[in-house]
């Protein structure tokens, strides 16, 4: 399996080591040459018209959002997007989103709950950008808000996993009715170097954490994070981009009609439905309050309050001559 995801002839016989294959699968989901979100599009939708900015700070190119057509469908289509070389790398920022990607991608969201468009995501991102600047313009704001409008936004939407899903900065668009991925893509809470980061204190480490995060997308399915692996061509999606993309549009068409089949309320509560179940938990019954002994204070107080209403006696005079008058 290793061999064939790097492209080496693979030796008879020779056993292949878990952590190994689990690695493969990192190394082939961040191929500098996997299709993103824009070469994508170009062979799926038959139209595709770029929207551009927040409307509040700028645009980021690192984050590209438009309207397409794909087999006469109107939807809306949002998603990551890497350079292919270093000058472009550089516009977009090596594809890590600052606030105002996810701020115009929930802009393009409303738009198309206001005019009844189902929204396809593509999802390719390492985290968001780390940088000071991102933080002052409140990164951590915009991807809370971005995956509360998606979890209830009034429309269909498709998530495609088509590299690396990293952290809160893939989640920031990926919350969805349908969650797709392509065969050699990984989804993660976070990258397996910053988890042997935490965990060992050292990146040496990554292989092993991405093991025990079981982040390759067979083991996304598995656990239902996942609904559905695309299949990629050849050795992988960077061979054949144009035949990557024609097999997720046969995917993402049988699946938007699947949900417009469905009522607006159902597929919101469905969604809401779907994201409160992940994790295990367990329910316990609440103890009860343990009773207290009264303080000193609680019990002076008792005792103030305990002789203020106690009856007050009233002396009754005498009538007859007092004692010194009888001596």
């Amino acid at each position: 399996m290793v061999d064939r995801l790097l492209g080496r002839p693979h030796a008879e016989g020779k056993p292949e080591s878990p952590t190994a294959e689990v690695w493969a699968h990192v190394q082939q989901a961040r191929n500098l040459k996997r299709p993103h979100t824009l070469e994508l599009v170009k062979v799926m939708a038959d139209e595709f018209i770029e929207l551009h900015g927040d409307r509040l700070f700028g645009d980021d190119s690192a984050i590209v959002a438009g309207l397409a057509r794909i087999d006469g469908r109107r939807i809306v289509v949002i998603g990551f997007q890497k350079g292919q070389d270093t000058e472009e790398n550089i516009r977009r920022n090596f594809g890590l989103p600052h606030p105002e990607g996810y701020r115009k991608a929930m802009r393009i969201m409303e738009m198309a709950e206001r005019f009844a468009m189902p929204v396809l995501t593509f999802v390719d991102v390492q985290g968001a950008f780390p940088g000071a600047a991102a933080e002052e313009r409140g990164i951590a704001e915009a991807i809370a808000r971005s995956v509360g409008l998606m979890s209830r936004l009034r429309t269909p939407i498709v998530v495609v996993i088509t590299g690396e899903g990293g952290s809160g900065g893939a989640l920031g668009l990926a919350v969805g009715d349908v969650v797709l991925a392509l065969e050699n893509s990984i989804y993660s809470v976070i990258s397996p170097e910053g988890c042997a980061a935490i965990l060992w204190r050292s990146a040496e480490q990554s292989a092993q954490a991405a093991v025990a995060m079981k982040v390759t997308a067979a083991e996304q399915l598995e656990f239902g994070i996942v609904d559905a692996v695309i299949p990629e061509p050849g050795e992988g999606a960077h061979t054949d981009p144009a035949e990557t993309a024609r097999r997720i549009r046969g995917v993402v068409i049988e699946h938007l009609d699947s949900l417009g089949r469905l009522s607006v309320d159902d597929l919101v509560e469905a969604r809401f439905k779907r994201y409160r179940a992940y994790g295990p938990y367990t329910v316990a019954d609440r103890p009860s309050a343990p009773v207290e002994r009264p303080g000193i204070a609680h019990r002076l107080r008792g005792l103030i309050s305990t002789r203020r209403s106690m009856p007050r006696f009233t002396r009754t005079p005498r009538t007859g001559p007092s004692g010194r008058e009888e001596v």
